[in-house]
């Protein structure tokens, strides 16, 4: 959902490590009485889409989340705006139209029986481990929708994320509005006609390794990774969105649509 009207008094600014981020960040600086980020009303973050990523992971693990306004220094800059050194960052912000995105909230279980809650912002990703292939039983609702799916791997990716890992191993993008998640195997062998499938994003989807000793599987959220996976379960965690800062024209829902018709 986009909306404007913003009125964030009190900005943070971070930065990434890189040459062209802390740059930036020193041009930027003199702009406003920047705040720390615990006392912010939103935040902008020079860097990457994976810079962006680290910083919304940040604040869901504190707790606290607020709106995010990107500035790309990065590579590709999907979540990001273009950076200009010559705007004013307040204004900016604030004439910033906002884009709410729902994360996936994953307990994953590891050989042990250890169970690990993991956010995924774009995707969560099972993995082989060794050059065994991975043999995985897919459940979707209440259902075995797949009880033996050999492949390298499969994925599961919000309608933000659908651009990114999910488009590579030829998955659909999904409108950012569409409450939709898209389940794609990676690289599967059997059932040789299956590439994946478009799931309303209420239903529970559950994952589980088959074999894992012989045939180890990892599983990585966003930047995140866990080895020796027996299981894991998942579902949309509405009650931690999170917004994202665009300037007018340069929505994420305009660059999703944008990127279905890239010819070259």
């Amino acid at each position: 959902m986009a909306s404007n009207g913003n009125t964030y008094q009190r900005l943070a600014l971070l930065a990434s490590d890189t040459e062209r981020a802390q740059e930036a960040h020193a041009a930027l600086i003199a702009q406003g009485d920047w705040v720390p980020l615990a006392e912010a009303d939103a935040v902008v973050v020079l860097g990457g889409d994976g810079y962006m990523l680290q910083v919304l992971h940040a604040m869901l693990d504190a707790g606290r989340v607020i709106p995010a306004y990107g500035m790309n220094l990065g590579t590709i800059g999907f979540l990001m705006n273009r950076y200009d050194k010559r705007a004013v960052l307040p204004t900016r912000v604030n004439k910033a139209r906002r884009w709410t995105i729902s994360p996936l909230r994953v307990e994953a279980v590891t050989h042990d029986g250890q169970i690990h809650v993991l956010n995924a912002i774009n995707e969560i990703s099972l993995l082989r481990e060794t050059r065994q292939t991975a043999k995985i039983e897919v459940t979707v609702g209440d259902r075995v929708r797949i009880r033996e799916l050999v492949c390298d791997g499969v994925l599961v990716a919000t309608p933000a994320g659908s651009t990114a890992y999910n488009l590579s191993a030829q998955g659909p993008i999904l409108p950012l509005d569409s409450k939709m998640l898209a389940l794609t195997p990676i690289s599967p062998f059997r059932p040789r006609r299956w590439r994946g499938a478009i799931l309303p994003d209420r239903m529970k989807i559950v994952l589980r390794v088959l074999d894992p000793g012989k045939r180890p599987v990892a599983a990585v959220a966003d930047q995140k990774e866990l080895r020796d996976i027996s299981e894991v379960r998942l579902e949309i965690a509405h009650d931690n969105d999170l917004t994202l800062l665009f300037d007018p024209g340069q929505s994420l829902e305009e660059r999703i649509v944008a990127e279905q018709f890239i010819t070259a």
